[in-house]
């Protein structure tokens, strides 16, 4: 069930890339802390299905759409619905949609030059159009959060576009913090390490067991791990952090 009285009862967020995996846990953690979320990507099914289950599990009625976060025309529609559906605000944006699991890892010879420029399409471009879009309906006191990686601080071999993007993403949320810091908005980015959705398990037999000996926790990460960093970063806790990257990796990196 929600909690209908928490940090989250009458504020809007919307997630994008939230039709699975690490999204659709977004989605279910703000919703059961009682924010009325906006569930956006480009595999409308997805969409439909996540918000099926915030409603089954007590949750505020969502929103859910097409989301293009390479279109202009979309980020724009997107964002005035979702305004629409939260009363004229959106109050937290969690900018998750990414290329992942389908990137191609080659030696920096061999990477496709259209491959290497859908990922910086889908995974730089997208948030930078998504906030801008959202921006007129950000208030005072709004969040912003950005998904980033870990693999820009360890600098995964034969994965350079997709660790690039993420590196942009950093450089991105401190522009972001700095210009829509004079709105009182908050600008934070979130560096996952290795963590253990559907595409992950995709990629390796022994998902479980990755990388988990190199840290200090010596466990796989797992989606709440990341949902409650991005919770904190939408909450009054984190009011006066901004411009920052919180590396979530069980201690693998220390930056």
């Amino acid at each position: 069930m929600a909690d209908t009285t928490g940090e989250g009862a009458g504020r809007t967020a919307l997630v994008t890339g939230a039709a699975g995996g690490l999204g659709r846990s977004f989605a279910l953690g703000f919703a059961a802390r009682g924010y009325r979320v906006a569930v956006a990507d480009v595999n409308v099914a997805g969409c439909a299905e996540t918000a099926h289950l915030i409603r089954d599990r007590g949750g505020p009625t969502p929103w859910h759409g097409e989301l293009d976060v390479t279109s202009e025309e979309s980020t724009r529609q997107v964002a005035e619905s979702v305004a629409a559906f939260g009363d004229g605000r959106i109050d937290v944006v969690v900018n998750n949609a990414a290329v992942y699991g389908a990137v191609t890892r080659s030696p920096l010879e061999e990477v496709d030059p259209a491959e290497w420029d859908l990922v910086m399409d889908v995974n730089l471009k997208g948030p930078w159009m998504v906030v801008r879009a959202c921006s007129p309906f950000l208030p005072e006191g709004g969040r912003v959060v950005n998904l980033s990686s870990a693999t820009v601080y360890s600098g995964s071999e034969n994965w350079l576009h997709y660790v690039a993007s993420k590196g942009g993403v950093i450089a991105l949320t401190r522009v972001m913090a700095k210009e829509l810091g004079r709105r009182s908005i908050t600008v934070n980015a979130i560096a996952p390490g290795f963590t253990l959705t559907e595409a992950s398990y995709g990629l390796m037999d022994n998902a479980e067991e990755y990388g988990v000996d190199r840290t200090a926790l010596r466990r796989a990460g797992r989606p709440d791990d990341v949902v409650g960093a991005a919770l904190f970063l939408a909450g009054p806790d984190s009011a006066y952090l901004t411009g920052q990257t919180l590396v979530v990796d069980g201690g693998r990196q220390f930056v």
